[in-house]
C-alpha cells in the first residue's frame, strides 16, 4: 500500500499456513503487494515469540503490530472478527514517527 511505503514502512503478513496455502490465498485475492511469511515449521515458533499463537487452534490470532528497526514492538492490537483500519494505523504511525 502506497501510504505505508511513503512512511518507510514494510508490510509483512505472517501466518501458520504452509507457503503453498499462502500463495493460493494471495492468488485468490488477485495478488498482494506485500510479502507473506509462513511460520509453518517449526509450527508457530515465531507466532509464539510474539504471543499471538492460539495454542488451542494452532493458528495465529489476527493482529497488527508496528515493530521498529530495533525489533521492538511499538504498537500491537488484536482483531478478532475485524480487520485493521488502515487510516487508524497510519495515524498511529504518525504518532510514533513524531
Amino acid at each position: 500500500m502506497k501510504q505505508f511505503e511513503e512512511k518507510g514502512v514494510q508490510l509483512i503478513g505472517l501466518s501458520a499456513d504452509p507457503r503453498a496455502g499462502l500463495r493460493s490465498w494471495s492468488n485468490s485475492l488477485g495478488g498482494l503487494s506485500h510479502p507473506l511469511v509462513s511460520d509453518f515449521w517449526p509450527h508457530g515458533a515465531t507466532l509464539r515469540l510474539y504471543d499471538i499463537l492460539n495454542e488451542d487452534t494452532g493458528m495465529p490470532r489476527r493482529s497488527l503490530m508496528i515493530i521498529d528497526t530495533e525489533g521492538i514492538i511499538q504498537h500491537a492490537e488484536l482483531h478478532q472478527g475485524t480487520l485493521p483500519d488502515p487510516e487508524a494505523v497510519l495515524a498511529e504511525l504518525d504518532k510514533l514517527q513524531g
